[in-house]
């Protein structure tokens, strides 16, 4: 007989066996806050009351600031941008503030008027029909649970101390967390609630902890000490199995530990595929110590610099001295290595504040990206001085986001072109031949590749949005996310009419969307003739393993016969039938 199999949702790939350790945090504060009475009508006591909550304020604050230096060490400055958001809520009207006027106004203490105001925060958020935005009422959650523990002078929840290796069982995570797991500790994770875009799955991701989340009730069935199989692939976690089972899993799990270490020695080679072809591999990063950490990597340079976390972890727009010095440190840090820089790419799902930015019914076809930059032309000159700047420490290039005509990408230029000239005058050395390149994410500018290629001087297809915009389904919505896939046939033939284009003008094309990563994609990449792609730096290594099994001449062959093609389902069939036979998996 086997052990209890518990289905979740898998986050996190790989296998792992260790003892469970079950979580199970407590807030007293929490507990008793809606208990506690209402406190006197008189300005004294409001006054000391508003004080504990100041005090609990400034204290969270510095412990975020705290958590937020360490995550940004362990996974980076995209992913601490998390916990940095959560800093950002204390200075939100609509969360801080709102608790003093519940102390103000209707004499609550002041643990009941956190409780309050996070409660109708969260019920916000979890009401949407967004699920990325449903599972930000966690954020929300969080540092209530943090600002309380503050108010009571407890210590703050923390999983930082746990010794051996052991996997974690929990309601939920929270990300602040998340962000102190020591993966030599906690090899796994399963949790009761969460979902793919949780940012406990995206930070499991980063820090490579096996795990699977929204396991729901099964999770009760699991008792401190039990041996527990996490298979982070398949989503399934497996509770006491019998030793011929847990033998099987423990023989995957040395497997992949194996294939894991036989890929760090492809850190330090070039991308080269079967037939001798050089390849080039960049990373996308968010921060100049991820341009150091993408080195170490083996990554060839950084096929996208993601410049809006910069203004995104600030509580203003950053001057032009603050991103030059972003930017020079991150040229310095790829030694010579290409960094292409995205001007600041804001609305969407991405907001800032102090833009004051209009609402819209629909983000992301609205006011966004170089639609931004090009109204509030200021933000786009400042931006364009720094990155040109910058060209002097290394090979700098830049690109601009959501073009969609050619009308738009000229008015960029221009404004690029007047940014050059003003340094020209001011005695500013900088890369004069700096290229200048547009993201391909609108099908518009898909399908007129070929005027565009005679204008700029590289493209890179960004496959998020394009496959959104192509297919017109938003992938974060769950009615139509089965309709969003990058193998969509119109969606390939898009990608093919771009590098045909470029290439025939002597330009190239990289590509920085998620498709540049996928294992599965990278024959047909390879032979659609794709130049340089850009991806997450952890996948990296197996991507180099995977392009020296691969011939550009079968991978040609195969692009036309997946061209023919008229479905997704049957693009993928045909790339799974290729892997099966050339790869044996």
């Amino acid at each position: 007989m086997n052990g209890l199999h518990i289905q979740g949702i898998g986050v996190s790939e790989g296998i792992r066996i260790a003892k469970a350790y079950v979580y199970k945090p407590e807030s007293a504060a929490g507990a008793e806050a809606s208990a506690v009475e209402l406190i006197a009508d008189q300005p004294s006591a409001v006054e000391a009351e508003l004080a504990k909550l100041r005090e609990a304020r400034a204290r969270c604050a510095g412990q975020l600031d705290e958590l937020t230096a360490k995550a940004k060490e362990a996974v980076g400055e995209e992913q601490a941008g998390i916990l940095a958001g959560q800093r950002k809520l204390l200075d939100d009207p609509a969360f801080y503030p709102k608790m003093e006027a519940r102390v103000r106004e209707q004499l609550e203490p002041a643990p009941r008027a956190v409780s309050a105001v996070v409660s109708h925060v969260a019920s916000l958020f979890e009401g949407m029909n967004n699920d990325y935005m449903k599972e930000r009422a966690a954020d929300i959650r969080d540092i209530g649970s943090r600002l309380l523990a503050c108010l009571s002078s407890e210590q703050p929840r923390g999983l930082a101390a746990i010794a051996g290796e052991v996997i974690l069982v929990a309601d939920d995570l929270a990300p602040s967390d998340t962000v102190q797991l020591d993966p030599a500790s906690v090899v796994g994770l399963i949790t009761r609630t969460g979902g793919a875009t949780s940012h406990t799955a995206i930070l499991a991701r980063s820090l490579g902890i096996a795990a699977i989340v929204g396991a729901g009730d099964g999770i009760d069935a699991i008792r401190d000490g039990d041996t527990l199989v996490v298979d982070g692939s398949a989503g399934l976690c497996i509770a006491r199995p019998q030793e011929a089972e847990a033998e099987r899993y423990r023989l995957r799990m040395n497997q992949d530990l194996e294939r894991r270490r036989s890929l760090e020695a492809y850190a330090a080679r070039p991308a080269v595929t079967a037939d001798g072809a050089r390849v080039e591999l960049a990373a996308n990063i968010g921060s100049a110590a991820e341009a150091e950490a993408a080195v170490r990597q083996g990554a060839d340079g950084a096929g996208l610099f993601r410049t809006e976390f910069l203004f995104m972890n600030a509580r203003s727009m950053p001057g032009e001295e603050e991103q030059f010095r972003a930017y020079a440190e991150a040229a310095r840090n790829l030694e010579g290595r290409p960094l292409i820089i995205r001007t600041m790419d804001i609305g969407g799902d991405k907001e800032l504040p102090y833009l004051q930015l209009p609402k819209e019914a629909n983000p992301f076809l609205g006011f966004r990206a170089i639609r931004i930059g090009l109204a509030r032309q200021e933000l786009l000159r400042t931006q364009l001085r720094a990155v040109v700047r910058a060209s002097a420490f290394g090979t700098v290039k830049v690109m601009f986001p959501m073009i969609s005509g050619l009308q738009e990408w000229r008015q960029a230029k221009a404004v690029l072109t007047e940014a050059q000239a003003e340094l020209r005058n001011e005695g500013v050395s900088f890369d004069e031949s700096m290229e200048a390149g547009i993201m391909v994410e609108i099908p518009s500018a898909a399908v007129m590749a070929g005027q565009f290629a005679r204008e700029v001087d590289f493209f890179s297809i960004g496959t998020n949005d394009l496959v959104q915009y192509t297919v017109a389904a938003d992938r974060m919505n769950e009615h139509v996310a089965h309709l969003y896939d990058y193998f969509h046939p119109a969606v390939l033939h898009l990608i093919r009419n771009v590098i045909e284009a470029s290439h025939a003008a002597g330009k190239w094309t990289g590509m920085c969307g998620s498709m540049a990563g996928d294992p599965l994609a990278a024959p047909l990449l390879l032979g659609l003739g794709l130049d340089e792609w850009s991806m997450e730096a952890g996948g990296l290594s197996p991507m180099k393993a995977l392009l020296a099994a691969l011939d550009r001449g079968e991978c040609r062959a195969l692009a036309q016969r997946i061209l023919a093609l008229d479905t997704p389902q049957a693009v993928r069939r045909e790339l799974e039938a290729f892997r099966a036979a050339k790869l044996g998996r």
